[in-house]
Order: C-alpha cells, then sequence, then structure tokens
C-alpha cells in the first residue's frame, strides 16, 4: 500500500464533492436562506419542539478547516449522497439489516433527551436537548468512515469536539478511560426488546476510548449531518464519531459518558473478543479472522454491487494526526 508524504491539506466540501454539485447545493441553500458568511443559519421550524429531530431541520454551524490526508486511491474524493448515508445503516436497536434502521426509528422521540458525564471527574454536568446544540460553537467536519464491515462513506458532519466537553467535567488523576453508552428503551428500539431483530447483542450499547483518544482533535461528537439535524437511523441526538477507528467505535444516540480508570468491556468485544478489538484502528494489515481489511468498498451513487473498491489507508488516513498515540505498540495484538 502506498501513502503519500505530502502534508495534509485542509479538506472543505468543495473539495470532496463535484463542482457541479457543490455549486447547485450551495446555490440552493442560498436561494432558501440557509447559507450566509459561511455558516448554515438556523430557521424557525415546526419540528424545532416535535419531540424529534427531524433530518430537513437546519441548524447553525460555523465550517471550520480540516487538516485531512488526501486519499491516495483516487483522484478526487466523492461525498456518500444524503440518501445512502441516512439509509444504510448499522444501528442495530433498529434492527440487523441496513434498512431497517431508516424504517423502524422515524417514531424515535429525542425531547427530551438527557446526557449525562460524570465519573472521575471535578464537576460532572448533565446536557438536555437544547444544550446539544448550544453549549459549544458547532462545526462542520468532512470525515471519511471506514466499517469493519469492508464499506466506506465520506459524510459531511456537523457537532463540536469531545476535548471541549470533557475538559468543561475536569477529569481528575484517575481518569483513564471514558465509557459511552447508548439509550436503553426496548419500547422505542424494536432491536432491544427483540433478540433477533436486534442481533443478539446484549443492550445497552457500550463503547470506550482512552482518555488520550477521546481529547484529540478529530474526535467529534456529531448533532447533525449534511447542515441538518442527525436522522434518527444515524444517532440522533448525538453520536460520537472517531473517523481514524471502525465504525462500530462511533456509538449512537449516547445518554451517559462516564470517566473511568480501568479499560472498559465493550459491547463487541463482549461479543466476539477475537473479531473486535478494544482499540478497532483502521488497519489494512490485520484482517478479520473472517475476511480482509486490504481494501474496501467506498460508497459513492451506485447500487450495491458497484465497482467503487478502494485501498484502506492505515488509520483510515488519518495516521498522521493519531498515529503517535499508539507508538511502540503492536496493533495486531492491541487490534
Amino acid at each position: 500500500m502506498l501513502i503519500k508524504t505530502a502534508k495534509s491539506y485542509d479538506l472543505k466540501e468543495s473539495d470532496v464533492t463535484p463542482e457541479d454539485v457543490y455549486l447547485n447545493r450551495r446555490e440552493l441553500l442560498k436561494g432558501m436562506g440557509f447559507l450566509g458568511a459561511g455558516a448554515l443559519l438556523a430557521t424557525a421550524s415546526a419540528n424545532a419542539n416535535a419531540g424529534w429531530f427531524s433530518k430537513d431541520e437546519p441548524i447553525k454551524f460555523k465550517t471550520t478547516p480540516l487538516k485531512y490526508i488526501p486519499d491516495t486511491n483516487t483522484d478526487k474524493l466523492i461525498l456518500t449522497p444524503e440518501s445512502k448515508v441516512i439509509s444504510h445503516n448499522n444501528f442495530y436497536e433498529f434492527g440487523a439489516q441496513k434498512q431497517q434502521p431508516q424504517e423502524l426509528a422515524q417514531n424515535f422521540n429525542v425531547n427530551p433527551w438527557q446526557l449525562t458525564i460524570g465519573g472521575a471527574c471535578d464537576k460532572p454536568i448533565t446536557l438536555d436537548y437544547h444544550d446539544l446544540t448550544s453549549m459549544f460553537p458547532l462545526k462542520e467536519r468532512i470525515y471519511r468512515l471506514r466499517c469493519v464491515e469492508a464499506w466506506s462513506m465520506v459524510i459531511p458532519w456537523i457537532g463540536f469536539s469531545l476535548a471541549d466537553l470533557l475538559k468543561k467535567v475536569v477529569p481528575n488523576a484517575s481518569a483513564k478511560y471514558v465509557l459511552f453508552e447508548t439509550l436503553d428503551d426496548p419500547e422505542q428500539m424494536p432491536g432491544q426488546a427483540n433478540r433477533r431483530l436486534g442481533g443478539g447483542i446484549a443492550y445497552p450499547y457500550v463503547e470506550g476510548l482512552r482518555l488520550d483518544e477521546a481529547m484529540n482533535p478529530l474526535t467529534l461528537m456529531s448533532v447533525g449531518l449534511y447542515g441538518k439535524t442527525l436522522p434518527p437511523q444515524n444517532g440522533a441526538p448525538i453520536r460520537l464519531v472517531v473517523p481514524w477507528k471502525y465504525g462500530f467505535k462511533s456509538i449512537k444516540s449516547i445518554v451517559s459518558i462516564t470517566l473511568v480508570s480501568q479499560q472498559p468491556q465493550t459491547t463487541w468485544h463482549k461479543l466476539a473478543p477475537k473479531e473486535y478489538g478494544f482499540y478497532a484502528n483502521v488497519n489494512p494489515e490485520h484482517d478479520h479472522p473472517r475476511w480482509s481489511q486490504a481494501s474496501e468498498r467506498h460508497i459513492t451513487t451506485g447500487g450495491l454491487f458497484a465497482r467503487n473498491r478502494i485501498k484502506t489507508l492505515a488509520f483510515n488516513g488519518y495516521g498522521e494526526q493519531v498515529a503517535h498515540l499508539y507508538k511502540g505498540m503492536n496493533l495486531r495484538q492491541f487490534f
């Protein structure tokens, strides 16, 4: 695998989508009054207090440059169409088949919502629905997403840095890891109520990061995508996005974040420890026991069998920003 050594560049939406699509979308938003001074402007919406985040509800955010290592396998990155991002999902709480989350999550109620942040910290806090989009400046981050199943997307997320949130609660000396937990609500999440529908997973879904991973500038708490609030099937109202790790680390619909001293037991690692490690860094040289991780099917506009095969990059292309976190570690052992 060849990895260019050129310096990273600031990735904007215009860098990752065909020019005509980019200009048409921006002109449309401008004409609708959503675009101004480089930011999307929030407008009054009938859905604002309807109890759930509408995928059509624009939210205010400030675009900021993102250092990104260019894709070495294609001439130009292409944003995955929004229609694909919202219909091709792994969210087993709403079904283990890719289309089921979109079909079964549309009545998911996220207002009121509480996100508690506590544990080994000096100033624990609880955020409500409104806080998620108002407490911190929101930024657009265009990231590659690499699934452990060997498919990938490029998605324009909106959110804020997890580091900013953790700094607010002031981690203490015993904080070494960060534990995340998804909402446990079988009445709203049919995959939690039906073991067959939910893929046999023990709920609630739990994930974790090392504290230095959580504090990395790339680690994002996302509240939206494509200029709008997160659809329920994509993890409304708030989810984690860790772009150098396989997608299952980016836990959805989070209700608690806990600073802990010991490495937490995470959902997929408990279910199949030889297949899903705690770190789950994208590594083309370490295969899943049942398939190769050397390449991926990049989802763009084609169908299921579209030939969009590209080579997988170490750390999903973000090695310049994160490889130092694992210096001296055997990444085959700590997979």
